[in-house]
Order: structure tokens, then C-alpha cells, then sequence
């Protein structure tokens, strides 16, 4: 896997996306990954409640092991290093994923904002931001909001 990780973004950049349905799935992966990574710092830092969090999200979502979950983030963040915006992951989410697929992923990101219990201001741009970039609905970003803090 961690071969796959440091070839994508290269291939993205060569080859466009990709037409095969795994390589999808895995662009997708990594493309969530990066956008958890960038909720859980952008407050400026990036705690152990928070990682643990990301890597628990990361194997229940995707059944990843803690390996291919630490190669993943240490993908995500290089990439997320060399980006200049979120546009390339979410645009990558867009072309991969369904509606379902994308509210799941806002609902990933709210439970990394609210990993310490208070959304503050910045979280709270950044979700709307990536909601928006994302494609969904005012309405569909508040429904994912309450399910993460009003479980049933």
C-alpha cells in the first residue's frame, strides 16, 4: 500500500484520475485522510486525542491496519504539505464518490472537529469550506453535524 500512496498523486498529476475502480477507492482514502489531517490541525495543533481519533476512523471506515493507517497519514500529510488548497482532494472525492460517500466523510470530519468536546471558529469555517467544496447542502452539512454530536 505504501507504494500505491507515494506513486498517486504523481499519477493524478500525469495521467488524470484513475478509470479502475480499486485505485478509485484508494485515491478516495487517501484524499479523506488529508482532509481529516487539515481539520484536526487547523487550530494549529495537531493533539494525540486527535490522532487517535483519525486512526480509529481510519480502520473502522476502510478495515485498514495500523500500518496501513500510519502509511496513510504519513502520506496525506506530505501531500497536504505540498498543496496550496483543498480543491485537489475534494474534487477527487467529487469525481469518485457517491452522495452517501461524501455526507459519510463530512461525518468523519465532524467527529475530528469535535474531538475535544467545542467546535471553535476556524473548525467551523473548514467544515463549512469543505461542505461546500464537497457539494453538499447547508441542510445536509447540519444532518451530518447532528448525527456526530447526538448519537442515538
Amino acid at each position: 500500500m505504501i507504494d500505491f500512496i507515494k506513486d498517486f498523486f504523481n499519477k493524478i498529476s500525469e495521467h488524470g484520475f484513475s478509470d479502475n475502480e480499486e485505485e478509485k477507492f484508494q485515491q478516495t482514502r487517501i484524499a479523506t485522510c488529508a482532509l481529516l489531517l487539515e481539520m484536526a490541525t487547523i487550530d494549529g495543533e495537531f493533539s494525540e486525542t486527535e490522532k487517535a481519533n483519525i486512526v480509529e476512523i481510519l480502520k473502522r471506515e476502510y478495515g485498514l491496519s495500523g500500518e496501513d493507517v500510519d502509511s496513510l497519514i504519513s502520506a496525506a500529510s506530505e501531500q497536504l504539505e505540498e498543496s496550496i488548497d483543498l480543491w485537489r482532494f475534494t474534487n477527487l472525492i467529487n469525481e469518485h464518490s457517491t452522495i452517501e460517500q461524501k455526507l459519510q466523510i463530512i461525518e468523519m470530519i465532524w467527529r475530528i472537529a469535535y474531538t475535544d468536546g467545542k467546535l471553535d471558529q476556524h473548525e467551523d469555517y473548514l467544515v463549512h469550506k469543505l461542505a461546500t467544496l464537497l457539494r453538499l447542502t447547508h441542510h445536509e452539512l447540519i444532518q451530518a453535524k447532528l448525527k456526530v454530536i447526538l448519537p442515538r
